[in-house]
């Protein structure tokens, strides 16, 4: 994962102190102090995508995950790299046998009905997580020893144990079992959701707790989301003052850049198509390996980077990001030649092409890269239709398996949390599920073995995904945040997924 970050010129020549006496000035809240040096009264940032998930603790997306990062907090935190920082738990143990987590949660934490973050409570929460995760939860076990204390356990070794124990968060036990946790999140975050100021779908507002643990570190007061899809909307938002930051996108960089505005970039995750039927049940010609070896060799990445992209992307031929364990030395495997792939698809019996829907989500970029996928696909005959999905059951439609050739950016924390997402058959990306014998028996070697042996297996389990072309890899972009640094600092990009800053991260 690498980090950039790019200061302008007007940025640089306006000092921090200035900066604060400008918002007091002007009455603009951003920014303005409150009564002490490191305190704020508003952050207020653009979202490109609604709450997908509501304000439920479970199918929450690490995309833009400000709003649940500020209700609730985890048992610990996940920083780059895999590794682990306090939340809830301040102090924690694994197993040598890497099956079980033993987490000591801090004195005196509670969620906003005022109810203790005790060892139940951490149960209860990891219970929701079983019922729509049972793929990485399903058999998990707790000991609980005292009200502080509690020790969870999967009955098999866990070569993520890291991820799962960072990714669920945590709330209050009346909250789980009530009958409205889309609209009344109760958790221990830094913030609590004040839904009288807030419109759902547009605006969210969010006022600090203060009886959160680690309160300095959070400096805003008051934390406003604003739901903006339209890309253009959200920068201009930006420019003109009603929004601190917002993510923007390769087509937007010189524009944000000319503004004025401070960029950072992070370069993580993996646009690709999945192609998930490779056995040929929803789609036929999917099932034959020179129909999807084809489909590899009709897009031109490089052309993608540089022209769609403004070179502000790396092109990719192998799943996996470019610094994880599974990747290979190895030339491009799958050249631009579309006369070549034309053969293939004549070869294959496929000559007359076919026909495939892809869903697709506002805020995503999608009108950059479609209309090139469309063309291209087009040289073979594939007609490439789009629906487009919205609302709260978005995420769940799009997973489903209704769509088997998801067009989508993706990339976990580590190479082996990318073959549980997308290359296992359990994997959600691998939409549908379908058997692989060879995956599998690798996959147990990832288990079992010894650090160079997971290496060696996650690197076989590359080039067969590679020789079978699961995937038609593009590229993988920086994903770029714009703010205002006249009125917030980013000091860090602490997601591990190299998405975006977290709220941690606006200072």
């Amino acid at each position: 994962m690498r980090i950039t970050k790019r200061r302008t010129l007007a940025a640089l020549a306006l000092p921090a102190a200035a900066v604060i006496a400008l918002a007091g000035c002007t009455g603009d809240d951003s920014g303005e102090t409150t009564g002490g040096d490191d305190t704020y009264a508003k952050l207020t940032l653009g979202m490109t995508a609604d709450l997908t998930g509501g304000w439920d603790i479970v199918d929450q997306p690490p995309y833009q995950s400000w709003g649940i990062e500020a209700v609730y907090e985890p048992l610990v935190r996940c920083l780059p790299g895999g590794e682990l920082t306090a939340a809830a738990a301040e102090s924690w143990e694994i197993s040598e046998d890497n099956r079980s987590f033993t987490a000591t949660l801090r004195e005196g934490a509670t969620y906003s009905d005022g109810t203790p973050v005790d060892a139940e409570s951490v149960a209860a929460s990891y219970d929701v997580v079983k019922e729509t995760a049972s793929d990485r939860y399903g058999d998990i076990t707790y000991e609980i020893a005292d009200p502080q204390t509690i020790t969870i356990s999967w009955p098999e070794p866990q070569p993520l144990m890291n991820v799962r124990v960072c990714s669920p968060y945590l709330a209050s036990i009346d909250f789980i079992e009530s009958d409205d946790r889309d609209t009344s999140p109760v958790g221990s975050g830094p913030y609590t959701y004040d839904a009288a100021a807030s419109t759902p779908g547009s605006a969210y507002t969010l006022v600090k707790n203060d009886d959160y643990w680690n309160t300095d570190a959070y400096p805003y007061e008051t934390l406003e989301l604003r739901v903006l899809e339209d890309e253009t909307a959200s920068l201009n938002a930006l420019k003109t003052g009603q929004i601190d930051g917002t993510i923007i996108s390769a087509t937007t960089y010189d524009e944000a850049e000319s503004s004025g505005m401070e960029i950072t970039g992070v370069q993580a995750g993996l646009l690709m198509i999945h192609l998930t039927d490779r056995l040929g049940e929803v789609i036929p010609a999917l099932g034959d390996v020179r129909v999807r070896q084809a489909m590899n060799m009709v897009i031109d990445k490089q052309a993608v980077v540089d022209q769609l992209w403004d070179g502000h992307a790396e092109p990719i031929w192998q799943p996996f990001q470019l610094n994880s364990q599974a990747i290979l030395d190895i030339d491009e495997p799958y050249p631009y030649d579309v006369e070549e792939a034309k053969a293939l698809m004549a070869e294959a019996g496929y000559e007359d092409g076919f026909t495939m829907t892809i869903p697709t989500m506002e805020g995503q970029g999608w009108t950059v890269i479609i209309p090139y996928l469309t063309q291209q696909l087009a040289e073979l005959n594939i007609t490439l239709e789009q629906d487009a999905l919205s609302g709260p059951d978005a995420i769940a439609t799009l997973l489903s398996g209704d769509y088997p050739v998801p067009v989508w950016q993706v990339g976990g924390q580590t190479s082996v949390e990318d073959i549980t997402v997308h290359v296992l058959d359990t994997g959600f990306w691998n939409v549908l599920h379908q058997p692989n014998e060879t995956i599998d028996a690798l996959w147990e070697e990832i288990v079992t073995g010894d650090e160079a042996q997971q290496i060696a297996a996650q690197q076989e389990i590359n080039q067969y995904l590679v020789d079978n072309a699961w995937f038609v890899p593009i590229l993988s972009p920086y994903n770029y945040y714009a703010y205002n640094a006249d009125k917030v600092t980013v000091t860090d990009v602490s997601d591990p997924n190299g998405l975006h800053p977290k709220l941690i991260d606006f200072q």
